[in-house]
């Protein structure tokens, strides 16, 4: 069986991240190819510091501090300890969905650690999805550089910005121009590789959407802290805006709804829920307010009500979800487009078009990875 190595942002603590991942590793193998995700590291990092060692240091600045009564200190102690122990119960129950869902190689690379015949384990490498292409990132190694130039996919990849600094424009076009497949998740993408090379790229829809309902929620679980009773979900990446705040008191209050922030660090139980809750959380949901991408993208595939509002963010990161509402003519569910419509309106969305739009897409993504994935030079 041939062979395809995954390129991609390997982070335990996204959900998008991990659920992308899994989508993209499911649709080629549904190809027919053996697929594993190879774990890149931009760095190796010295040993870390033992959690439990962490621990003790951390109590014993509490007790000197409260020898000398200074409590306001003490009361960030406990705030930065109850942070780190909270993102390391999530980063946990995120490596272990990914160890259940996703094949990911026995060895790491780094930028100055990449196994000499690591080419040669692999028929093709894939980069993709996500932002492999932000320009935060900006390395070679997320355009498959290492790798011969006929077996470099790019599958869905994203910039995650609609404009390159100017830093980037002469290595980015390089490295662009080398991989033969291309194929972007957003329009601004497209358009981004068009003007640095000339090429028209394909746009495909996130991998996510590759897969069917059934087939998400037959890895999905309810979570340990889901309520019993209906419930709005919030999965806001960012800031939620004042007024924004106020609708959701008011729907919640009116429809007699709890009100879940499943990406607020308040509640412990909820935040480190892992992606398989995640799924559950918002199928689970009466409606959903968000301002994420994937949040976006499972309320479509779960038919369920959703409200998508701009990140309150200094970088623009509108272009992912305008690409992805345009396709699935679902502007309607924008905030702009709907806050000043009655209560019920929030509720009444039509999918009955999405089917049709998301079988051609799912077309046009299978057509592109067949053919790149049949190069044999």
């Amino acid at each position: 069986m041939r062979k395809v190595g995954i390129i991609t942002l390997v982070g335990y603590f996204n959900h998008g991240n991990r659920l992308q991942n899994y989508a993209t590793q499911e649709t080629i193998s549904s190809l027919g190819y053996d697929v594993e995700t190879i774990i890149y590291n931009r760095r190796i990092d010295g040993p870390k510091e033992p959690w439990s060692s962490v621990l003790i240091r951390k109590l014993t600045t509490f007790r000197k501090l409260l020898q000398k009564r200074d409590y306001e200190p003490i009361k960030e102690k406990i705030i930065d300890v109850f942070y780190r122990s909270t993102i390391q119960e999530r980063e946990e129950s995120f490596r272990l969905f990914t160890e259940s869902h996703i094949h990911e190689t026995d060895f790491r690379i780094t930028d100055h650690c990449i196994p000499d015949n690591l080419a040669e384990r692999y028929d093709f490498f894939v980069t993709g999805s996500d932002q492999v292409w932000n320009p935060a990132a900006g390395n070679p190694i997320y355009f498959l550089t290492f790798a011969p130039a006929h077996k470099r996919i790019a599958y869905a990849a994203s910039f995650g910005v609609s404009n390159l600094p100017e830093s980037c424009l002469e290595n980015y076009s390089k490295w662009i121009s080398e991989i033969p497949y291309l194929s972007v998740r957003e329009q601004a993408g497209a358009d981004i590789i068009k003007e640095l090379t000339g090429r028209d790229a394909v746009v495909l829809v996130d991998p996510t959407l590759m897969l069917s309902k059934s087939k998400w929620l037959s890895i999905s679980k309810s979570g340990a802290h889901k309520p019993s009773k209906p419930y709005l979900l919030t999965y806001f990446l960012g800031p939620i805006a004042g007024d924004v705040k106020n609708k959701i008191k008011d729907i919640a209050f009116r429809k007699t709804l709890e009100v879940v922030h499943l990406a607020s660090f308040r509640d412990k139980g909820i935040y480190t829920a892992d992606p398989a809750e995640f799924l559950d959380y918002i199928n689970s949901a009466e409606i959903v307010f968000t301002d994420s991408f994937h949040g976006t993208v499972f309320s479509i595939l779960f038919e369920k009500p959703f409200v998508v509002c701009d990140r309150i963010s200094s970088v623009a990161m509108h272009s992912r979800i305008d690409t992805i509402l345009s396709k699935f003519k679902l502007e309607s569910r924008r905030w702009q487009n709907i806050k000043t419509q009655q209560e019920g309106h929030f509720f009444e969305v039509d999918f009955s078009h999405v089917p049709p739009i998301l079988e051609l897409e799912r077309k046009k993504a299978i057509d592109f990875l067949k053919v790149a994935l049949s190069d044999s030079r």
